[in-house]
């Protein structure tokens, strides 16, 4: 029935549109895309909005958005959708490595990220994330994702001809762009906001807002608080309209109702905005939220996903190359769902952020034991085919310690008190431990907290220095190639984030800015000192170590084809607590194995041979290390694993 029904709209819509929309003559792509693709958009639309009177006005502004934009894309661009469409797994490659930063902090603005570009290029980076680049107000920010204006660069940065700039820049040395766009919010000085302070009906239609505390008291019963400490609760009290506004993150960022199809058709509208300046990826913040319901959660409800999946197949009929990232912290069973449920290819964001493993690998860099990592990645959902995973350390959020109790008790620890350790190990109030981060989203009530700082900092580089101590030095050294050994190697996209690559520490004068120093995630957001940066050519320097270190392990990523992320993972139990080790296969040469092993203990470990020979793996005898091209030391038939170190393997 919907399929009848949905050709016979869209013959319908499309004898209505607008007269510029017909009178061009290149719109054959288009209207193929969109032929093979409505029967899913009229279906999703009307499962979400069929109910309205309304809903064939709001189908045809719909399908009027996807045609004004694909009119709109730059033929350059076109031209690179009609090559990703003739090679959907292009970005499964394992030629890709990601860099997240914010430009100021990197740079100082889009132009001078412009002519940093080289760096980038030098390091092995192909793929940078900038983060957010849109013109919120200053001081009710949340760094760039409390949004005025979705379609203007803030004015600190730089203008919109700059971003278009720095695409077309990063495009000609074959780079990929990531932008973010906030769907679930917007600032409360955004226009939208304003009108529905000014009493307009139709704006506040696009926002949660209750003359009374009934609705919002039950909504209150079933969700949690995001940031307790500075946030508590989900509603705000606005003064000028005298209601209730749902806020779930900040007072001033007010929560889009997406059970309103105008709202859906403006946030696809953005989309296609920054997908025709040039971005390759758009990352989509705060998926997680994008409906809600009373007497749920109100993250992760199958409307989000209903969303996501619509969002998907327009931008398939009128930017088909782009990708997205779906930004959502959630626990591990929820994380592989935005790919797309019952589903073969992705069908909602191509790319996740892989939050488990990255926590995960902080539990092993506390605990010097991987019990735990193995146990989480044994348990990681498989990804779909067309979808990745973004495998990384750091990034400008904090550490979130979302462990399943049950692999906790599993191994052998007390879920609270494990994470009371952990927060106490980061934050350098453990025994023993060199780590100098700090709390972030202290939750008084439970004791939960999460935990900011750099990379260099929480694995001991911060402590050392100031301590003169070049053991532990050299020790944290290891540990920041170590962890980027594994994120390189795992299948996927690895997602660096910036100043980790010159070993940069915490910095801590957020602490004297009134806009930032309540929220300790400003950290780790730092500007780069770009004289140190310059030390990366110094033998003999911290920042020549990690840099070069970091740039080897790239350039021989990039060569290796079984890193290429087809699925062709296999943990392997070295019955050795400290040690992580698993292989990985090109999918098109099965014998062509590699392995993958790395130790988070400080003193050298070992494990039985015979272990890999069960797996088939080197049979021969004849190993090297890939990244040294040297054989690793094997004694009684025991592979011995240098401490903090890690080895890929082949023969």
């Amino acid at each position: 029935m919907y399929e009848q029904v949905s050709h016979s709209l869209l013959n319908e819509i499309l004898l209505a549109l607008n007269p510029e929309i017909i009178k061009q003559n290149n719109m054959r792509y288009f209207y193929t895309r969109l032929g093979a693709n409505f029967y899913s958009i009229y279906s999703l639309f009307h499962h979400l909005y069929g109910e309205r009177h309304d809903f064939e006005k709001y189908m045809q502004r719909l399908v009027e958005v996807m045609a004004r934009q694909y009119i709109a894309r730059p033929s350059t661009l076109k031209k690179i959708d009609l090559e990703r469409e003739n090679d959907h797994n292009w970005f499964l490659s394992q030629r890709w490595v990601g860099m997240a930063l914010y430009s100021d902090g990197f740079a100082g603005n889009l132009n001078a990220l412009n002519d940093k570009l080289f760096y980038l290029q030098e390091l092995g980076v192909n793929m940078v994330h900038v983060m957010p680049i849109l013109d919120c107000p200053r001081g009710r920010s949340d760094g760039g994702y409390a949004v005025r204006d979705f379609r203007k660069v803030d004015e600190r940065i730089g203008s919109n001809a700059d971003i278009k700039r720095l695409a077309n820049s990063m495009h000609k040395r074959e780079m990929l762009l990531t932008l973010d766009v906030v769907v679930n919010h917007t600032s409360e000085e955004h226009d939208w906001a304003r009108r529905a302070c000014n009493g307009d009906q139709d704006y506040q239609d696009y926002y949660y807002i209750f003359e009374n505390r009934d609705m919002p008291d039950m909504f209150e019963e079933t969700m949690p608080e995001i940031f307790p400490e500075n946030s508590p609760g989900n509603f705000t009290w606005n003064e000028q309209m005298g209601r209730w506004v749902m806020t779930c993150f900040n007072h001033y960022q007010w929560d889009l109702n997406y059970s309103n199809p105008a709202v859906f058709i403006e946030m696809l509208d953005i989309l296609f905005y920054w997908a025709n300046q040039g971005a390759d990826i758009l990352r989509l913040d705060a998926v997680a939220f994008l409906w809600k319901k009373i007497g749920s959660t109100c993250q992760n409800e199958r409307e989000a996903h209903l969303i996501l999946q619509l969002m998907k197949d327009c931008c398939q009929v009128t930017a088909p190359g782009v990708l997205f990232i779906a930004e959502a912290i959630v626990a591990p069973t929820e994380v592989a769902k935005y790919f797309g449920e019952d589903a073969i290819i992705a069908k909602e964001c191509e790319i996740a952020y892989n939050t488990t493993l990255m926590a995960l690998l902080w539990d092993a860099v506390a605990t010097k034991k991987t019990t735990l990592l193995n146990r989480g990645i044994a348990f990681l959902p498989d990804k779909l085919d067309r979808a990745t995973w973004l495998n990384y350390i750091r990034c400008h959020d904090d550490i979130g310690l979302g462990f399943d109790d049950r692999d906790i008790v599993y191994c052998g620890y007390d879920p609270v008190a494990h994470r009371h350790f952990l927060v106490d190990y980061f934050t350098g109030h453990f025994d023993g431990s060199s780590a100098r981060g700090l709390p972030f989203a202290q939750n008084e009530k439970t004791g939960d907290a999460r935990i900011s700082g750099t990379l260099a900092s929480l694995v001991g580089l911060q402590a050392a220095l100031e301590n003169g101590d070049e053991q532990a030095v050299n020790d944290a050294v290891k540990s920041i190639l170590l962890l980027h050994a594994v994120i390189l190697s795992f299948g996927g996209i690895p997602l660096l984030y910036y100043g980790d690559e010159i070993g940069t520490l915490n910095d801590y004068s957020y602490e004297q800015d009134e806009y930032k120093n309540s929220d300790s995630r400003w950290v780790h957001r730092p500007s780069i000192d770009w004289e140190k940066a310059d030390l990366r050519h110094q033998s003999g320097s911290v920042e020549h170590a990690i840099f070069s270190g970091l740039k080897k392990l790239i350039a021989v990523r990039k060569e290796i084809s079984a890193f290429a992320d087809f699925n062709t993972r296999e943990l392997i139990d070295t019955d050795n607590p400290h040690l992580l080790a698993y292989s990985q296969f090109d999918y098109q040469k099965a014998a062509s194995k590699v392995l993958v092993v790395a130790n988070f203990e400080n003193t050298p470990q070992h494990f039985d041979m015979q272990v890999l020979r069960r797996h088939g793996l080197f049979q021969s005898g004849n190993i090297r290390d890939l990244c040294t091209g040297e054989s690793p030391h094997i004694f009684h038939d025991k592979m011995v694993v240098p401490a903090l170190g890690f080895y890929w393997l082949a023969e």
